[in-house]
């Protein structure tokens, strides 16, 4: 998941990221989560960094949805469903902050969600 972001340098040396991946995938929501936060606030100023921001979180979310609809995705069905549907979800609810006629309070808040959930704390 952590491909959706730009890379920090692109000369600096190469070691494998030895954490968890449930901490992997935090993390990913956590800057996701924080960089839609922090576009909204500036929508004004910076329309086309919360273009960017809902179209990284959009990415994330497809690949969970890619992830969660193969077959042998090991999170119980019903889990499953629930994640594609909240990736249909957010697909939508993007567009419609995207034409401004709603705030990403929502799709922070199952971000949020998501980011509990990888730490254990109940989630979706």
């Amino acid at each position: 998941m952590n491909a959706i972001l730009p890379p920090r340098s692109g000369y600096t040396q190469v070691t494998p990221d030895l954490r968890p991946s449930r901490t992997l995938e935090y993390d990913t929501f956590a800057r996701t989560t924080q960089m839609l936060t922090s576009a909204w606030r500036n929508r004004k100023e910076d329309f086309p960094a919360l273009a960017h921001a809902l179209n990284v979180n959009l990415r994330l979310w497809r690949i969970l949805a890619a992830d969660v609809a193969e077959e042998a995705n090991a999170l119980p069905a019903p889990l499953r469903a629930q994640i594609f549907y909240l990736y249909e979800f957010v697909e939508h609810h993007s567009k419609s902050v995207l034409s401004m006629t709603s705030a990403p309070d929502v799709l922070i808040d199952v971000n949020t969600a998501i980011m509990r959930g990888l730490r254990g704390q109940g989630g979706v």
